[in-house]
């Protein structure tokens, strides 16, 4: 029996572990190609040369970081404290948020390429614009304060 329950809970880290480095490869590669500005993001994945790679790309940064938080840090992925209750809760917000980010990104502007022009309709305009990088920053950093603030709190326990 004991041997069975070794078994199980091994078979669980492992599982954890793997995801937790998965989701570290796909938020670092993520970071690097778009600090690189490389060149695999501006390639068309559709004749019509309006759905760049670097959508995906940053898509799956955007989901990867929370991910990247949550499998790595076991206080924020099962709670016990009430602020870890409540950071673990914003982490899901900024996980269904980066879920999210490109079908909001799309309505935002309009266009799978997220390109924003000077015209006074929200939709693909200035106002749009400033809520399409509000959202980005906003699920970067506050996947990021998320951390610190967690790693403050446990400081002061």
């Amino acid at each position: 029996l004991l041997h069975e329950y070794v078994q199980v809970h091994l078979a669980l880290l492992n599982k954890r572990k793997t995801y937790f480095f998965m989701a570290l490869v796909v938020t670092v590669s993520s970071l690097v190609l778009l600090i690189t500005g490389s060149s695999l993001l501006t390639l068309n994945l559709n004749p019509e040369g309006n759905l760049p790679l670097g959508t995906f790309i940053t898509w799956a940064g955007m989901i990867a970081l929370p991910f990247t938080i949550y499998w790595g840090n076991k206080k924020l992925r099962k709670p016990i404290h009430k602020v870890d209750k409540i950071l673990s809760t914003l982490l899901l917000a900024l996980l269904i948020l980066g879920w999210l980010w490109a079908p909001i990104s799309y309505v935002l502007a309009g266009n799978w390429s997220f390109t924003f022009s000077e015209r006074e309709a929200f939709q693909g305009g200035q106002t749009a614009m400033q809520w399409f990088w509000r959202l980005s920053y906003g699920i970067g950093l506050g996947s990021v304060l998320v951390l610190v603030l967690h790693w403050v709190s446990k400081f002061f326990r």
